[in-house]
């Protein structure tokens, strides 16, 4: 029988190249929307990877149980992938009881509609390596202390913690990835390596002038969101749910981005990148750096794209979109 995927935030980054590889895998793909004033771009991504009429779109919001329990009774999911979340960092100082709402107790409420409705399904949480902040290793792995620094990274620490505690307390086949930076063509423009790429292509493209930036010596360990959704898929295939992270082991600067994404334009970042204070966050992450040799060596995953690849690829991408919205 054809098996049956539950995506909450499936018009998201993952949530799309998730999509992708479920269907290339024969899976029936069902999707949680909430809904939006602007439902009109709400599957953009699905669009760019031309699946978003393979999918099949069910409304709902982590916050509201009853119509997560409604939409598990209806499509009965052998796996569930929860994806959703108020992932913004820099927005979870700006509305932390909201990020608590959705990026905590939503877990709660999705694990625990699980557990009423479709107890036999296998459940993926959405961690991040946010939840090591402060770091206590030079490297991170699934046994090093977290030590979140951000609202946001509290949030997803609830989360990953009910996964494991609903794994061992009702015997749910839960797991959590806990995923260092991931990034693509489909991320937001939100997000640093996003603006960044999307910066160098305006400004190749003669429509910005400069790119003003914070932090550019906090590091992290970037990946492709394309390889990380099969670390997601391999860990609910597993005999037995467990937690691993998911990296590249490599660290990288913010400098190192500006460089690489603005050279794939031929130019010299340093000519067009100045520091900003307002984009100073109140904590910082200095430094993040994944170990995942459990990954390699129980699920025989391990990324794929590099961090050149991954940021040529990107600004590719942006400027195919500059040149048609200026078009």
């Amino acid at each position: 029988m054809t098996r049956k995927a539950l995506i909450t935030g499936v018009t998201g980054q993952d949530g799309a190249y998730l999509s992708q590889l479920l269907l290339s895998k024969g899976y029936e793909v069902h999707g949680l929307v909430r809904r939006s004033s602007h439902s009109e771009v709400n599957d953009h991504r699905l669009q760019w990877l031309g699946v978003h009429n393979d999918i099949q779109y069910h409304d709902g919001n982590l916050i509201d149980l009853s119509g997560l329990i409604r939409v598990l009774r209806e499509v009965k999911p052998d796996e569930v992938y929860n994806l959703a979340a108020q992932s913004f960092v820099k927005a979870s100082w700006q509305q932390p009881l909201l990020t608590s709402d959705v990026t905590a107790k939503g877990v709660g409420n999705i694990l625990e509609a699980v557990r009423l409705e479709t107890p036999e399904a296998r459940f993926y949480q959405a961690s991040s390596s946010e939840m090591y902040g402060l770091i206590q290793e030079p490297m991170q792995s699934e046994t090093t202390p977290f030590y979140p620094r951000s609202p946001y990274a509290v949030a997803k620490l609830y989360g990953h913690w009910l996964t494991v505690n609903y794994r061992e307390s009702f015997g749910i086949h839960a797991s959590s990835g806990i995923l260092f930076n991931h990034e693509s063509p489909l991320r937001g423009l939100e997000f640093v390596t996003r603006k960044v790429t999307d910066a160098a292509a305006r400004i190749k493209l003669g429509q910005a002038k400069e790119l003003p930036m914070g932090n550019l010596d906090a590091t992290r360990d970037w990946g492709h969101a394309r390889d990380y959704v099969a670390a997601m898929w391999a860990m609910l295939q597993q005999d037995e749910a467990d937690d691993y992270v998911v990296a590249t082991g490599r660290t990288i600067a913010v400098r190192e981005l500006c460089r690489v994404a603005f050279a794939a334009v031929d130019l010299n970042y340093e000519d067009y990148v100045r520091l900003d204070e307002r984009y100073m966050r109140p904590a910082e992450v200095d430094v993040l750096l994944g170990d995942a040799s459990k990954a390699e060596r129980k699920l025989g995953w391990k990324a794929e794209t590099t961090f050149e690849q991954l940021i040529s690829e990107m600004v590719e991408a942006d400027m195919v979109r500059r040149r048609r919205a200026a078009a």
